[in-house]
């Protein structure tokens, strides 16, 4: 739900209040909000890339606007290292800033989420070991994609000796948020494919989590409807259709902090770090495997809701995605991934598919409503991988 007030909404769910912004032409809600927070510097965790937006641009002038310093850390590559967020955190600490600013994917927004986090702790120990203590550091979050819905949530994925990790807790939910869907027009159309694809996974999943509520499906709902609606002309270049694309990521990401991602996200971390395909490319090429596995075993529904539940979720994205039935549902998913063009990996080797399958996390299975064996892991692997 949101309390609107002109052009900025502050979302009032959750443990803390969001402000949500929209860009404007000359980015007076920047001023406006720097001005509020009363921070003499910010640190600004950023991708190389943002010098070539009109929004790197602001940000260069940013100190003779405003007399607001800024400390920019771009030291991180995508799925960024357990290091990358450790020499943010020390360079933050050092640099004496009252705010951070995170402008970029989810690369860069996780980086700044571990900032926050690590900022209090030992940073020469494990921080992945020690307890966080919520600050109120004021956190922008300025997404460059239409897909990670990371300014959404409070969980951050980085990468320590080659696992995944997660770093958790509702303080790292940015404070505030600024859309500005202009820079999405410099985006590769691969990218935009795959965090498109990222936004609706994380929908379908998080309305078929054993942990949904009816608050996740309704945002889920409401992103599973603006992706299906707006897909040809996003990619198209429309700009109301990047508009909607990013307002899609952000429900997405809504749904998934409250019911988390399940089996789709759990199966592709590994595809990515062996074969390469972007996040979001690899985790729909799960789901493309995954959905139809559902439809034909839901009497192994393990929601404690039952299997009436899970259809009932079913019939629900089906009719999100303008579909009469969960069948046409799964072959429209499957339509939609194919007719992006986006090629499935070839294995290596045999050996391929057991390294796949014993990668997966257990306790991301967890909120997978239907049972996954091992066996059954090896061959939706065989399925998903080039023959």
């Amino acid at each position: 739900m949101y309390a609107v007030s002109g052009n900025n909404k502050a979302y009032t769910g959750g443990v803390n209040m969001q402000e949500i912004m929209f860009a404007s032409e000359n980015y007076s809600e920047l001023v406006r909000y720097f001005t509020n927070i009363n921070a003499a510097r910010v640190f600004l965790v950023c991708g190389k890339s943002l010098g070539s937006l009109k929004l790197g641009k602001y940000f260069d002038e940013l100190e003779n606007r405003t007399g607001i310093g800024i400390v920019r850390f771009s030291d991180f590559s995508p799925n960024p290292k357990y290091g990358s967020a450790i020499a943010a955190a020390k360079a933050f600490r050092e640099s004496n800033c009252g705010a951070i600013v995170a402008v970029g994917g989810g690369s860069a927004i996780d980086v700044a989420k571990c900032v926050k986090a690590f900022v209090g702790m030992e940073l020469d120990n494990d921080c992945l070991a020690q307890r966080l203590v919520p600050n109120k550091l004021p956190f922008l979050a300025v997404p460059t994609t239409a897909g990670t819905g990371s300014e959404a949530t409070g969980f951050s994925v980085i990468y320590k000796d080659g696992e995944k990790q997660s770093v958790e807790d509702e303080s790292l939910v940015p404070s505030a948020v600024l859309f500005d869907a202009a820079v999405l027009k410099s985006l590769p159309e691969y990218h935009k494919k795959s965090a498109m694809l990222d936004a609706l996974c994380h929908a379908v999943e998080a309305a078929w989590s054993v942990h949904s509520t009816d608050e996740s499906r309704g945002y889920s709902r409401q992103a599973i409807k603006l992706v299906a609606a707006n897909a040809e002309a996003y990619l198209s270049g429309d700009s109301k259709a990047a508009e909607q694309m990013m307002r899609a990521a952000y429900l997405a990401g809504k749904a998934i902090n409250i019911a988390r991602t399940t089996a789709g996200h759990a199966m592709c971390y590994k595809l990515t770090m062996m074969y390469g395909p972007a996040h979001g490319h690899a985790t729909a090429l799960c789901n493309q495997v995954l959905i139809p596995y559902m439809l034909k075993n839901t009497d192994d529904c393990i929601d404690k809701r039952g299997k009436a539940h899970l259809d009932g979720v079913f019939a629900d994205i089906a009719e999100s995605m303008g579909c009469a039935t969960p069948n046409e549902m799964a072959e429209k998913f499957s339509a939609l991934v194919s007719g992006l063009g986006l090629e499935r990996p070839e294995p290596n080797s045999a050996a391929d598919i057991g390294i796949l399958a014993d990668s997966v996390n257990e306790d991301r299975l967890g909120n997978f409503p239907i049972k996954l064996t091992k066996d059954t892991l090896v061959t939706l692997y065989g399925q998903i991988l080039k023959a």
